[in-house]
């Protein structure tokens, strides 16, 4: 009896050697079986183990198929992309930012200023910092009890430790189906199961975390309630509430990802209506810049000895020249400044974005630095970034969101923020183009 990583192995083999090629589509499983004499259940290892080897891609309603581009080898929006146009990182920058920032770092710079900033702090930070973080962090009407705030390096290492906090190795964690490739890379690493969480058009669909929860305990969730990554849709207040009531009812704690809800400042958080369910993830890599960061969460009373405990364990603390500065930026006026500088910017962004793929089907919240585009046919995300790639553009397909390569909407996600103005509009210009030819115009020997 054939076993499936010597069927997996036959079947790399012929892309190898170019039999199948990329963007064949492999047959439907059920027909795969049969070809090669196998269980259906083998034959949905087989297609496991081609994904898992990055050889093949599954796209919904769509098959798999072999693969046009090798797949990154490390997680996606990591890195910049060097030589090429980059919608794939995302980070916004403004003209005036650095004359900002300059002059609110001048008076730390002095010798007598700068000594205490270049030592060590915790995670707790100081009650100055914290309640000048909370100041940082209020939005909506919601401000956060300063006593709650924990300080991390960055974003990334504040969901490191706040997972490592409340999902022991082997736990569950939902996540929307579309979920930020860090959470991905992070829950590997640290040996967390994900279980995707169905969505609709105002977000998570609080009955499929309750029935997933039904089916097998949830140890917590990471969600994304504001300008979520990568759709660019916020939740509106009666999904919030019954996100909250399914939480209070369930009894699990939710991880609020805020790092964009800065450009809707005006929409209170998950955390006003569920306090003691959320830890509240936030950072300054955004709201700054990427070279200057620094982590934040408010987490409930219950859970900050344990999230701190992880922090200082996983040598997650921040640097104290960091909270140093971003007090300053805070006190005087440069973080709000930077945010509205920001929030018009994003506007202007999507307008350009707007107008040059006005034939398509993309979403983007009017302040947001990012929008999925569903692809028009007979385009696949996979050959559509490889295509893109050859033009000399770097964006980011569907999979890289998804928990299950086999269940990929026929998308991709373009970061807006980081090409200059001009920059941009060529580039978007350049994948209208591409989006209005055909494929198979484009395969080469």
């Amino acid at each position: 009896m054939k076993d499936y990583q010597s069927v997996a192995d036959a079947v790399a083999a012929e892309i190898a050697e170019g039999a199948l090629r990329p963007g064949d589509r492999l047959p439907p499983q059920r027909a795969f079986a049969r070809r090669h004499g196998i269980a259906n259940s083998t034959a949905t290892r087989v297609y496991q183990e081609l994904a898992r080897r990055g050889l093949t891609v599954g796209e919904v309603g769509r098959g798999t198929f072999v693969r046009a581009t090798a797949p990154a080898g490390a997680p996606a929006l990591t890195e910049p992309a060097a030589g090429r146009i980059d919608l794939e990182l995302n980070y916004p920058v403004v003209p005036e930012q650095s004359a900002l920032l300059a002059e609110s770092l001048a008076a730390l710079l002095r010798p007598d200023a700068l000594a205490p900033a270049l030592h060590p702090v915790g995670a707790t930070g100081t009650p100055a910092f914290q309640q000048s973080a909370a100041g940082l962090l209020t939005r909506g009407g919601w401000r956060p009890d300063p006593a709650r705030i924990l300080f991390a390096g960055n974003g990334r290492q504040a969901i490191s430790a706040v997972l490592t906090a409340l999902v022991p190795r082997g736990g569950r964690l939902g996540v929307e189906e579309l979920t930020y490739p860090v959470v991905k890379a992070v829950a590997t690493r640290l040996g967390i199961t994900l279980v995707p969480l169905a969505m609709d058009d105002a977000g998570l669909v609080p009955e499929a975390l309750a029935e997933a929860h039904a089916t097998a305990p949830l140890h917590a969730i990471y969600v994304q309630p504001r300008l979520h990554n990568p759709l660019s849709l916020s939740m509106p207040a009666p999904r919030m509430e019954q996100l909250a009531e399914t939480l209070y009812g369930l009894g699990i704690p939710a991880i609020e990802d805020a790092i964009w809800a800065f450009l809707r400042d005006e929409l209170p958080p998950l955390a006003a209506l569920a306090p003691e369910h959320t830890v509240l993830i936030d950072s300054l890599s955004k709201r700054v810049a990427p070279g200057l960061t620094l982590g934040f969460a408010v987490a409930p009373a219950a859970l900050t000895t344990d999230i701190a405990t992880a922090l200082r364990s996983g040598g997650w603390a921040p640097m104290r020249f960091a909270l140093e500065a971003a007090d300053r930026w805070q006190r005087d006026g440069t973080l709000r400044a930077l945010v509205v500088a920001k929030q018009r910017e994003a506007v202007r962004r999507q307008e350009l974005a707007a107008r040059r793929l006005a034939d398509f089907t993309v979403r983007g919240d009017p302040r947001s630095f990012h929008c999925w585009w569903q692809l028009p046919r007979p385009w696949r995300a996979d050959t559509f970034v490889a295509a893109a790639a050859r033009h000399g553009i770097a964006v980011v397909p569907a999979a890289a969101f998804t928990t299950d390569a086999h269940h990929a909407p026929n998308a991709v996600r373009l970061g807006l923020a980081t090409p200059r103005p001009d920059v941009l509009a060529q580039a978007l210009t350049t994948l209208a183009d591409l989006a209005h030819t055909a494929p198979d115009d484009l395969v080469t020997d």
